[in-house]
Parts: structure tokens; sequence; C-alpha cells
């Protein structure tokens, strides 16, 4: 029995397999620099997987960015690329400290999660919210072509499921 609660997160709204993928410009992030890029550049060029996490420094981005990192999802012929509602220095560092080969699209505000209804309200902290661990297939028409969303926290997908579930297996 873990010595955590797990809590319902309750319905979403998120997009689903044949909807428009929805559009934002946020400062993509890696260990050297920043610039301001949208969802539409980066699906103009390839096949997105979208990834999003909690906060990014918790226990609960880490353990997923070090999972697509040990499965070498980088190496695939998709671009990934994650979003956290944490500022563009803390994606920086901690891309550099854990030595990440993605970029991440930071988002403090948490505008990008609201629009794809996946956020959701931290308990005891009013008006403070995160995104749900989502995984978004998009391709380069701007479409989602396969979703995975958290209903529970803490929840992870079965990964290999998941890259089957993505076009990824």
């Amino acid at each position: 029995m873990p010595d955590f609660d797990v809590v319902e997160l309750g319905p979403t709204d998120h997009p689903e397999a044949g909807d428009d993928a929805p559009e934002f410009t946020r400062p993509l992030v890696n260990d050297e620099f920043w610039e301001d890029r949208s969802l539409s550049d980066l699906t103009g060029e390839d096949r997105v997987i979208l990834v999003f996490t909690p906060m990014i420094g918790s226990y609960a981005a880490k353990y997923i960015w070090d999972e697509l990192t040990e499965r070498g999802w980088h190496e695939r012929d998709v671009r990934v690329v994650g979003v956290s509602a944490s500022s563009p220095y803390e994606h920086s560092s901690v891309i550099g400290v854990n030595e990440y080969p993605f970029d991440l699209f930071a988002d403090p505000a948490n505008g990008v999660a609201e629009a794809y209804g996946i956020a959701h309200n931290l308990d005891g902290m009013a008006g403070v919210s995160e995104p749900r661990p989502a995984f978004f297939a998009i391709g380069t028409d701007g479409v989602v072509e396969a979703s995975w969303v958290a209903t529970e926290w803490p929840e992870f997908p079965e990964y290999d499921d998941l890259e089957e579930t993505l076009g990824l297996a």
C-alpha cells in the first residue's frame, strides 16, 4: 500500500484523435538557450509527440523524462518536446543537469495545459495549477493522431502500450 493518497483527477476535455491540436507559442528551451516557438513551427517540420509533465523539478517529471531518455525516444523518427508550468530558467537547469536530449516549452501560467483541457489545481494551493501527465501525437498537419492522459495522481502510462498507441513501436 503506498504511503500517499491516490487522487482521482476527474474528467478532461482534451483533444482526441482527429481534432486539431490547440496552437500556442511559448519559449522552447534546451540546455543552452531558449526562443519563442509555436507548435505549428514544429509540426510543420516533423511529427511531434507533445509530453505534458507536472512542474519540471518534480519526481513525476523526472521519472517521465528519465524513462523517455532510457527508451531512446530522441532517436525515433519524431520530435519529442515537453510542456511544463515551470520557467525557462528551471527547464534549462533541469535539462542540463540531467542531460536530457529533449526541448521543453516553458509555460509558467499553465495556459497550454488549460487549452489542452488537462490542467488540474494543486490541493491546498488556491489558483495554482499544473498539467497532469499527458502525451499527444500530432501529425505534420497539426491534427492529433493519438493521446494518453492521466486520470489519477500519481499515474504513469504503461510505456510499451503507450509507444504502440502513439505509433512509436
